[in-house]
């Protein structure tokens, strides 16, 4: 009832006023007043302006423009208006800039906003919401008013109340109403949220939906696979995006690696539109580093919404990803070192999960033709070796590379595969690499040799032989096929060298005795050779069964074998 009587008083107060600016065609005008393009003839001035005896008076910059004077001045004439939460601080600007205060009159058009402001407006979170989104327009002079930093006060306090005691349904509704606010103001209530204790997973929230609400185009959609037609490309909206994300990323509380507050998916969205927007390495560097702290919630389609163009047809530039499990990889290291352990040997339960999803990832990137090899095994060489319990994943990525680039050379195959171990393969993918032929032939062998050592072992999958020196004997078998190439491919040649000389001497005995020497010198430089590339030379207990057909095992004195050239 107070507050009726009040308000009831300063209309009539204002009713009075009527004597003062008597709004009449018949009375001719004193001044007209200049709003922009629109033109007020006004009579009857009050005796502060006609003191200043102008006939015209431009007050082209009061806040709110036209529409607010014409309010401001019904006022004064008398006549009645609403005054609405979407005006109320244009027009106490107004007030302000038109010296229509108390100070010169009681009741006046300043105490009447301000009544509104503290009895409707400002008693609901939604109703500061929208004062203070009303004076984006109104700066600076609604914050040297203390509009606005009464509206963040309010704002601030409402959603950590509703943060902590939701009153209705979703229990995250406020987030919406604080996410309509330029991103100055939300800055601010964010600054006063956190000086009131709210908690990161609250500020969290009503960051992600800011975001999500201001940049929708380009962190919505967590796929990375969707075209987005709306994506601005001219240089200004582009660079207001730029700040405003910048301005994003600046807001984002120190996360505590024991309790993440932000998704992962979410924090790769934001750096991915940092990517395409081109901003700065500081601010794409800040997000990388989030990233990693937390790499072993990762998914695959989290790494590639950072890898692929938002058409998700062009790869960018893997230097963030790579950046991001090197950063991982480091952390993992000093972790253990500070442990007192050895990283070499025992791999920690996050970085065998990592492990796993960088293997993945490489395989889902390998299709892409423009994926250079040194990219490729890049990303993979950043993994640990002991990261891997077993090599079947990346053998998996490998071969899905060689199949999507079937134009490499054997070393370029072998380049590719050089990320992997043969050895550390399971059998089944041991069984397919011995038949893929797609993998060069040493990783071939690699993969029969070790199935053939268990098989005259006698040892299972769980029991296997020495891996040094089953490496060690791989190496020296593939070197001994390649050289036996090498031989084979000489040895024909002189063939055909030696068939050309007796074709073009046609007497028998001269050929005979030139040709023979030179036969009897080849082929026992020859023999020499391959003796010495014999592989059993010293001996080995698998070879104790292994004769010739019709040969006599002689067991005290091995013969002395080596592999066929023909």
């Amino acid at each position: 009832m107070a507050a009726h009587a009040k308000t009831t008083n300063r209309v009539s107060l204002a009713m009075e006023r009527t004597g003062q600016w008597v709004f009449s065609q018949d009375i001719p005008t004193d001044v007209i007043v200049q709003v922009g393009e629109a033109k007020f003839p006004l009579h009857k001035i009050n005796t502060r302006i006609e003191r200043t005896d102008m006939a015209r008076l431009d007050l082209s910059s009061i806040p709110g423009g036209a529409e607010i004077f014409e309010k401001a001045a019904k006022f004064c004439y008398g006549v009645n208006f609403e005054i609405t939460v979407h005006n109320v601080a244009a027009l106490r600007c107004a007030a302000e800039y038109l010296d229509m205060t108390d100070q010169y009159c009681d009741g006046n058009l300043a105490g009447r906003t301000d009544d509104f402001l503290v009895q409707v407006a400002l008693t609901s979170l939604s109703g500061a919401v929208v004062v203070l989104k009303s004076c984006e327009d109104l700066l600076p002079i609604a914050e040297q008013i203390n509009i606005i930093q009464r509206c963040v006060e309010v704002a601030s306090a409402k959603a950590c109340n509703e943060a902590n005691f939701p009153s209705r349904s979703p229990p995250n509704w406020w987030t919406d109403e604080l996410s309509i606010v330029h991103i100055k103001f939300f800055e601010k209530i964010i600054a006063s949220m956190k000086s009131r204790g709210a908690k990161p997973l609250t500020i969290a929230s009503a960051i992600i939906t800011y975001t999500e609400r201001a940049l929708p185009d380009l962190v919505r959609d967590h796929s990375g696979n969707a075209v987005k037609n709306s994506i601005a490309t001219d240089s200004n909206t582009r660079s207001q995006q730029r700040e405003l994300l910048e301005s994003i990323i600046a807001l984002l509380p120190v996360e505590n690696p024991q309790r993440v507050s932000f998704p992962i998916s979410f924090l790769c969205c934001l750096l991915r539109t940092a990517i395409f927007l081109e901003n700065d390495d500081v601010w794409k560097k800040q997000l990388e580093k989030r990233i990693s702290a937390m790499l072993e919630h990762v998914t695959v389609d989290d790494l590639l919404v950072l890898s692929y163009t938002f058409d998700g047809e062009t790869l960018y530039d893997l230097e963030s990803v790579r950046r991001i499990i090197s950063g991982f990889v480091e952390k993992e290291k000093s972790v253990s070192v500070f442990n007192g352990g050895d990283f070499r040997e025992v791999s920690s339960t996050a970085m065998l999960r990592v492990a796993k999803t960088v293997d993945a990832y490489l395989g889902e990137i390998a299709t892409v033709a423009e994926l250079s090899i040194s990219k490729f095994n890049g990303i993979a060489n950043l993994v640990p070796k002991n990261a891997r319990k077993m090599d079947d994943d990346l053998y998996r990525a490998i071969d899905i590379y060689l199949k999507a680039h079937p134009n490499l050379d054997e070393i370029e195959r072998e380049k590719v595969c050089s990320a992997m171990d043969p050895l550390r393969l399971s059998y089944e993918a041991r069984v397919h690499a011995s038949q893929n032929k797609r993998l060069p032939v040493q990783i071939v062998l690699h993969a029969l040799y070790f199935d053939q050592l268990q098989i005259r072992s006698g040892k299972n999958e769980k029991s296997t032989p020495d891996a040094l020196s089953m490496r060690s004997q791989v190496q020296a078998d593939v070197s001994l096929a390649k050289e036996n190439e090498a031989l084979k491919s000489e040895l024909l040649q002189m063939k055909a060298y030696i068939s050309d000389i007796q074709h073009k001497n046609q007497v028998g005995s001269t050929s005979a005795r030139i040709g023979n020497p030179k036969k009897h010198r080849f082929f026992s430089s020859m023999s020499k050779t391959l003796g010495k590339l014999n592989p059993f030379r010293h001996g080995s207990k698998d070879t104790s069964n292994i004769v010739d057909d019709g040969d006599e095992v002689d067991h005290t004195k091995p013969r002395r074998r080596r592999f066929s050239i023909s």
